[in-house]
């Protein structure tokens, strides 16, 4: 029996909140500095979403390793992105440099929609923003099902747009 290596990657890519034994891979993340300008790396944001009920640090994992990381953010912290009081912010979203080109980055933001359905009941949209010089990042969502609501807003380092996911 041919087993489809496709089908069996995508086993391999799971999505976890973070465990205190993900710390030393996280903390080990590098991005390349173009990449860098435009998200936090773990270490730089994981204590404060630890510290904070309304966040929820999310390991992406291919097979017991942490390939990529993100926040979900809840609560009044959506409201410049979505008018959805039930609206959940994903942001700090990385893949570490030594993991990246192997797909984890799509496969991750693929299960996102399916993993906030089963964790955390409630939530009706995922938003993000992403810097409209990002195009990478903008085309990586655009493929895992996140729309661009025509909607921008300033960032730190320039224009954002933000982009939904409807998870009804």
């Amino acid at each position: 029996m041919r087993c489809d290596t496709n089908e069996t990657k995508e086993q391999e890519v799971q999505l976890r909140f973070y465990r205190r034994e993900h710390d030393v891979a996280l903390r080990a993340f590098e991005l390349p500095e173009e990449q860098a300008q435009f998200t936090a790396l773990p270490g730089e944001v994981l204590e404060a979403s630890l510290n904070d009920e309304n966040q929820y640090p999310v390991v992406i994992l291919a097979g017991d390793m942490p390939v990529g990381f993100f926040v979900l953010h809840r609560g009044e912290v959506t409201v410049p992105f979505s008018d959805n009081p039930n609206a959940i912010l994903l942001r700090a979203f990385s893949v570490d440099r030594a993991h990246q080109g192997r797909g984890y980055a799509k496969r991750g933001m693929q299960n996102a929609a399916a993993f906030v359905a089963k964790h955390l009941p409630g939530v009706e949209e995922i938003v993000l923003a992403v810097n409209e010089r990002n195009l990478v990042a903008k085309r990586l969502y655009e493929a895992s099902g996140f729309r661009d609501t025509g909607r921008k807003r300033q960032g730190p380092i320039g224009m954002q747009h933000i982009l939904s996911l409807s998870l009804e």
